[in-house]
């Protein structure tokens, strides 16, 4: 008798989880771009015109520049003129080898 009631229930377990899983819909994973291509994207787009930009987008685009550096970045633009080289940054007051080369990929002149 035991063994008939076990059979029974596990009959009716298995069937049930049979029907839950052929019934579910099945879940497809969105296919979305890695977090690393995406970051890599947004460096790409992120170029920082040294001639072009202000006070603010240097500041915000750039890595160890903040409001200081980025008004000392202009006053050297307005006072010597244009920038003709990205190197010529390290004139700036501030600005030295290290925080230039973390910034280099970032930087254009145009």
């Amino acid at each position: 008798m035991q063994n008939i009631y076990l059979t029974s229930l596990m009959f009716a377990f298995l069937t049930s989880l049979s029907f839950t899983t052929t019934a579910a819909p099945s879940i497809k994973p969105e296919a979305t771009t890695p977090i690393t291509a995406q970051v890599a994207k947004a460096e790409q787009s992120a170029k920082v015109n040294l001639n072009g930009a202000d006070a603010e987008t240097l500041r915000r685009d750039l890595f160890g520049i903040g409001a200081s550096k980025a008004k000392a970045i202009i006053a050297y633009r307005e006072s010597n003129g244009p920038f003709t080289a990205v190197d010529e940054l390290l004139e700036v007051k501030g600005i030295g080898k290290a925080l230039l080369e973390k910034n280099r990929d970032r930087l254009v002149i145009n």
